[in-house]
């Protein structure tokens, strides 16, 4: 395959993929990918952190925050399904650096914003890059990573999103007290702008992605001498190391009988997964403020359910890589549906250090279920769809997102903190049924290995 002396050389870009080495070219572009990802978690949960000192200064109730964050979860949506579809038409690094760029700009805009309604205007832009930004560093990371290694560098990549929280609570805490809400935005704008320029400029386009059109197979071979490989200026490329191609492409594919289970599935999955981890990112703070903590301990609770989701994501990557998706989601389901349920009744008064711990266990199942569902997703469909495919499942998640922002102000106003842990069980046991019905689970290393010797033979 690395031979020059052949007039044509002929390469399955897949199967050259996941049978070399991970090199330095690959592991900068799952670094820069993971690094927007931090700062799509940071900048998306910046507004929970800002809501009650915004309360308090601008003299508005809880509810009228519920505008802000679904406008917030509804451009996020948006900008998942038009994200995807347009990186599976004009390329994945095009499009996610141009969605740090507009989430950026809208962020540090949301710093002058002097009243609700233009706090909700602003959300919304930056919820179109935010969820653009996703599917599009996922997808990168996916299709640039050998098959043996791709669970653990996509879970690598999407548990940023938890850590940018994790760092947005830990620098709200600090910020606050010191400065104003104002400078949340200023300095969690101001980042991702800068990654743009970089991304613009450093990030090459996926592989997979130039190998399925011809005009762009020399830009295609510059990347893989970049790599380091010795590659023919006259190669030419196809990839069969992956499902058949959908005959229809862009959405209708994902319906097609080989992907409609799983796409159904999927989709009800993180619909319910999004609608528990929305609860805690947008009102986690709001709710143990209002029975009593102090907002620093209120944000050490939502850090601690970051931190929780950074250790379970790890944790369950590496078990789905040994022993497939199914077992392992299916626990990890359940258990962030229990963590939820056995807080219930807790004093908090007297038990704030074991509710913060509670919400770090809960993080801990919830985001763990939740970033090995974009592993899921690049297993499940092909490389034509596969941005479109993950974008549809995101943009369904936010929906459970969106209806967070109004269901949440509800339970927290007639149910207080009870309430609130019933909605977050509630929507972990739903999550639990709809990944029962997934019929194209990741396998884990015996089942690899056995797929890989019938295929030798």
């Amino acid at each position: 395959m690395n031979s020059t002396s052949a007039p044509i050389q002929k390469i399955d870009i897949g199967m050259f993929l996941d049978s070399s080495p991970l090199l330095g070219m690959q592991k900068l572009v799952i670094f820069m990918a993971a690094m927007a990802i931090i700062l799509d978690g940071f900048d998306s949960q910046l507004i929970g952190f800002a809501i009650p000192q915004l309360m308090e200064e601008w003299g508005v109730s809880r509810a009228a925050f519920s505008s802000v964050l679904a406008a917030g979860l509804i451009g996020m949506a948006i900008g998942m399904a038009c994200g995807g579809c347009l990186a599976d038409r004009i390329g994945r690094s095009r499009v996610l650096a141009t969605s740090c760029l507009l989430f950026g700009t809208a962020t540090i805009l949301i710093g002058f914003a002097s009243n609700v309604e233009g706090v909700t205007i602003l959300r919304f832009i930056a919820g179109l890059g935010i969820g653009a930004a996703l599917p599009c560093a996922a997808t990168l990371t996916a299709e640039y990573t050998p098959a043996r290694q791709r669970t653990m560098a996509i879970t690598l990549t999407i548990v940023c999103f938890p850590l940018g929280g994790m760092i947005a609570g830990l620098f709200a805490a600090w910020v606050l007290s010191r400065h104003g809400w104002q400078w949340l935005f200023w300095v969690g704008g101001s980042m991702p702008i800068l990654l743009s320029l970089l991304l613009f400029v450093f990030l090459p386009e996926s592989p997979r992605y130039l190998a399925r059109h011809q005009r762009r197979w020399p830009e295609l071979i510059h990347i893989l001498k970049r790599m380091g490989h010795t590659i023919s200026e006259s190669s030419e490329f196809a990839d069969s190391a992956e499902r058949p191609s959908p005959k229809r492409l862009g959405f209708k594919a994902l319906f097609q009988a080989a992907f409609a289970r799983d796409t159904i599935a999927i989709c009800l999955a993180f619909f319910s997964v999004v609608l528990s981890l929305y609860s805690a990112f947008n009102w986690l703070p709001a709710v143990l403020s209002a029975e009593g903590l102090s907002m620093a301990l209120a944000s050490q609770a939502l850090a601690a359910h970051n931190l929780g989701g950074v250790l379970g994501s790890l944790f369950c990557a590496y078990a789905i890589t040994r022993f497939g998706s199914r077992v392992p989601l299916l626990i990890c389901g359940s258990l962030a549906a229990l963590s939820a349920f056995a807080m219930l009744g807790l004093d908090i008064s007297h038990n704030a250090g074991l509710v913060i711990a509670g919400f770090g266990v809960h993080g801990f199942f919830v985001n763990a279920v939740q970033t090995s569902l974009y592993g899921l997703c690049a297993h499940v469909y092909p490389t034509e769809v596969r941005a479109t495919g993950m974008a549809t499942a995101l943009a369904f998640g936010r929906i459970g997102g969106i209806l967070s922002a109004f269901i949440g102000a509800a339970v927290i106003t007639f149910g207080g903190l009870s309430g609130f842990l019933v909605m977050l069980g509630a929507g972990m046991a739903a999550a639990v049924i709809a990944l029962l019905l997934v019929r194209s689970h990741l396998p884990g290393k015996k089942s690899s290995a056995r797929l890989a010797t019938a295929n030798a033979h």
